[in-house]
């Protein structure tokens, strides 16, 4: 194989730029957009849980048609169109807050936008990588994205924070406008045409019906889903209540929740160089299920946290959540991949995300009035005792002592058998 591996291929190259950009831009995204809430209009706890919401309420609305739109066009032609929608409503925070127009519902529209079509982006994204490289090596083409995505962990969140604390937080949007637009170039430049099939379409509600009876019939699929499903619920409901405890009771600048911050992406860069070693000596089903397991017991410091030594366990527990998403995640991805006959990559994916993305707005909601009914750290000590439940889905299924998961037999159509 060679040094560099896909990387060598001209079109996975671009993919591979086309990400590192987007992935950058998003980090900043992440801390910014809920820190112009919180430190330039101080929006209450329920407001910026809200905020979440609405940045993931598209997964649960539209995640289902989504998919069967995507199976119908040009994948990298959503990639870019959903690239450039993103970049020019982002845009607009920064302009309306140097006009002095910026309020909290601008917010909220531009988190519903950005959220649209990073439903598009995610699901095209994720069904347009087969068709760039070999089903054989689709766990090194997942490995070597999930690396950017872990780097932008570690580096995005500090480069952030210090842009948010010199910059202040909308202007520092303008590196995730420039991320997209980036990544809309790169994408442009990839050669390969995708070769869709070419069959009377049937009417778009029969099609998503296809999509979902697909991952229901596939047990192992199903117990993927729950298990991703409930952590991100949990997950959802403790993020906007640690940057409230941070920035807020903790009066932590921007800078030093960036450094913090990024310990998650040290941690996935872990995840990423030992997951292989992991899946040959454990097998891939345990190392499934103990990347969601092993950062548990991490969750339950974050209720006690203050502004002393104990944020050494703040970073401790960032960065083994960190390594534990990167390992479950190369996982379960490069099995959904591999188990899916082409012509329903969509729809799986779009399946998929409906059910573990659906979570994540009733997450930031429940997030948002329990941290005004039963304050910031009673929340968060809700959130780590709920997302220990995730792997249970795992470890009652045959998941749990699983060495090689298996690849699902369907038919031409992609039913299962």
């Amino acid at each position: 194989m060679s040094r560099f591996g896909l990387l060598r291929e001209h079109d996975f190259r671009r993919l591979f730029l086309a990400d590192t950009a987007s992935q950058a831009g998003t980090q900043v995204l992440m801390l910014a957009l809920p820190l112009v809430a919180v430190t330039a209009l101080r929006a209450s706890a329920f407001e910026v849980g809200l905020l979440g919401a609405c940045q993931t309420l598209a997964f649960a609305v539209i995640g289902l048609p989504a998919g069967a739109v995507v199976d119908r066009l040009s994948k990298r032609a959503v990639l870019v169109v959903s690239d450039w929608a993103r970049a020019l409503a982002l845009a607009s925070v920064p302009v309306a807050w140097w006009l002095g127009l910026l309020s909290i519902y601008q917010l909220y529209a531009v988190a519903l936008v950005l959220g649209v079509f990073t439903v598009f982006f995610d699901v095209a994204y994720q069904s347009y990588l087969p068709y760039l490289v070999e089903r054989e090596r689709l766990v090194e083409g997942n490995s070597a994205l999930e690396v950017v995505r872990t780097v932008a962990m570690l580096g995005g969140p500090s480069v952030g924070g210090y842009l948010i604390q010199f910059l202040t937080a909308p202007f520092a949007l303008v590196t995730t406008v420039a991320g997209f637009a980036w990544s809309a170039l790169c994408l442009r430049t990839i050669r390969r045409r995708e070769t869709r099939p070419r069959q009377r379409r049937a009417h778009l509600g029969k099609e998503i019906a296809e999509g979902v009876r697909f991952v229901l019939g596939e047990r192992l699929l199903r117990r993927i889903a729950g298990c991703t499903a409930t952590a991100n619920l949990f997950g959802a409901m403790a993020q906007p209540m640690i940057l409230l405890l941070l920035a807020r009771e903790l009066g932590l600048g921007a800078g030093t929740i960036g450094l913090l911050m990024a310990a998650g992406g040290l941690g996935g860069i872990t995840g990423a160089l030992v997951n292989a070693r992991l899946a040959r000596w454990l097998g891939q089903g345990p190392t499934m299920w103990l990347g969601i397991a092993v950062p548990v017991p991490l969750m339950f410091a974050l209720p006690w946290m203050e502004a002393d030594w104990r944020l050494g366990l703040f970073a401790l527990s960032e960065f083994g959540i960190g390594a534990g998403t990167v390992v479950y995640n190369v996982t379960q991805v490069s099995f959904r991949q591999s188990i899916t006959p082409a012509p329903l990559l969509g729809r799986m994916n779009a399946t998929i995300r409906f059910f573990v993305w659906g979570t994540l707005p009733l997450g930031g909601l429940l997030g948002g009035v329990l941290g005004e009914v039963i304050g910031i750290r009673n929340t968060l000590l809700v959130a780590a005792c709920g997302g220990g439940l995730a792997v249970l889905w795992l470890l009652t299924s045959p998941l749990r002592t699983m060495r090689e998961l298996p690849a699902a037999s369907v038919d031409a159509h992609g039913s299962p058998q």
